[in-house]
């Protein structure tokens, strides 16, 4: 691996982003296990071209990421590749948890609690972008099994501690990504953990 660009600690609940140069490489690693990373992509110089869970599940047949998935804009760009998957599998289809949404699922008691859309617009808006600039993303380390009816669960995880997902950025690209705060599912464990954050260039 080259030397770092960033080699940063995100913790629990937080948000955090960044620019991949093209050719280099961005590691997420779950430090403590079971902590779902919300994930958004967009083309650095022109964030109209963002990543598009519909054109990444079509191109490659399948509704979970791993070793080989590439993460394709709504016009089919190529963003990044997943390069190193010690995981397995990853969701495209669970969303980013949001106020609304806790307060629909889990009660209006959980109104107040921070969430990933809110992690996803304060660091979208040191890029120019808001709410409409929101799309559907991935949930690294995210658990959804689809089943026979199509019917979606959020269960525990299949990470452990200190495993990394790799990708390789195809152009300059920029990342939103919310280390999860969700305590109402498994998704985190009930307990979000820090991630740890390594780009690297060319």
């Amino acid at each position: 691996m080259n030397d770092p660009l960033v080699d940063v600690v995100v913790e629990a609940r937080a948000p955090w982003s960044g620019i991949v140069p093209a050719g280099g490489t961005l590691t997420i690693i779950d430090l403590h296990g079971n902590q779902a990373v919300d994930f958004l992509a967009y083309l650095a110089d022109d964030t109209t071209e963002r990543y598009s869970a519909t054109e990444t599940m079509v191109w490659q047949g399948s509704v979970f990421l791993t070793t080989g998935s590439v993460l394709r804009t709504h016009s089919g760009r190529p963003l990044l590749t997943v390069e190193d998957d010690e995981v397995g599998r990853h969701d495209t289809l669970g969303g980013a948890c949001s106020k609304e949404s806790n307060t629909l699922r889990y009660g209006h008691h959980t109104r107040h609690q921070h969430a990933c859309v809110e992690n996803f617009l304060a660091e979208g808006a040191r890029w120019g972008l808001g709410k409409r600039d929101l799309v559907s993303n991935i949930n690294w380390y995210m658990n959804v099994p689809v089943e026979a009816s199509g019917a979606l669960g959020i269960v525990d995880g299949i990470s452990a501690p200190g495993l990394a997902v790799t990708l390789r950025a195809h152009e300059d690209v920029l990342t939103l990504i919310s280390n999860c705060p969700q305590v109402n599912n498994p998704c985190n464990g009930f307990d979000p953990t820090p991630v740890r954050i390594i780009v690297t260039g060319p």
